[in-house]
């Protein structure tokens, strides 16, 4: 069961406080950020938030103030005197700006991937269409398991995070009709090549690893897709990234 720390909902114009809305299902995007330590630190923050501007952008949703009404709503639900292990979700959409903390949980090594026949709507922004995922999620432990989105007899992305499949040493990930998010995106400057192809369910058995990654997920390797019987044949690549991850952690700088 998820914990909250903080859930506060505000009026764009105003910044008054009014009832908290998670405004899931509601015409809007949302960024989800890793926000951990003491003095406090926040993962890719300047990533998280021109993400979240430009998918605002592509909705006309994005006013004058946005981004600055962000960021003052950020500053003022942080404490930071407080040691964090949590992730920050902002989301917005016509009239109000939503600040949430929540638990991180650390995910395990004995992870299952359930996959569902699903593709959301406008797949490459992370927009707030996410109830049908969401009712799966709610009945999962999410340090053991996730959903793995399937259309057209392809696998696309977890109902949390990019998916990157290992094979003979190289680094695949679905094509298209996926978000590539800030994490997904950091990997690939850092590792260099990742192949984009479509990864057919049926292909699946060829891969030796097939890793999770986001904000949430971090780095986190799938150890079986029970409904077709793949199991994990190799951690080589998952050392690789979550070392490369917990770098970054280290460097990250302090939120002010």
């Amino acid at each position: 069961m998820v914990t909250y720390l903080l859930k506060k909902s505000y009026q764009h114009k105003t910044l008054k406080e009014v009832n908290f809305k998670d405004l899931w299902g509601d015409k809007g995007v949302f960024t989800t950020m890793r926000i951990l330590g003491k003095p406090t630190k926040i993962l890719f923050f300047k990533d998280h938030i021109k993400n979240l501007v430009k998918s605002l952008k592509v909705y006309k949703l994005h006013r004058v103030n946005t981004e600055k009404n962000i960021l003052k709503l950020i500053k003022l639900n942080i404490d930071v005197t407080k040691y964090y292990n949590h992730l920050l979700r902002i989301a917005v959409n016509k009239k109000i700006i939503s600040v949430s903390l929540r638990d991180r949980k650390t995910p395990k090594l004995k992870f299952n991937l359930k996959l569902i026949n699903h593709k959301r709507i406008d797949p490459e922004l992370k927009n707030l269409k996410y109830k049908l995922i969401l009712k799966h999620l709610n009945k999962m432990d999410n340090t053991t398991s996730d959903v793995g989105l399937c259309f057209q007899k392809k696998i696309l992305e977890s109902g949390t995070s990019n998916i990157l499949f290992i094979k003979e040493n190289k680094i695949h990930s679905p094509s298209k009709n996926i978000y590539k998010g800030v994490t997904y995106n950091f990997f690939k400057k850092k590792l260099g090549k990742i192949i984009n192809k479509d990864i057919l369910i049926s292909s699946l058995s060829d891969y030796d690893e097939i890793l999770l990654i986001g904000s949430g997920k971090a780095v986190t390797s799938v150890e079986t897709i029970k409904e077709i019987k793949w199991k994990r044949k190799s951690l080589k690549y998952y050392k690789i990234f979550h070392n490369f991850y917990e770098k970054e952690i280290s460097k990250c700088s302090i939120y002010r």
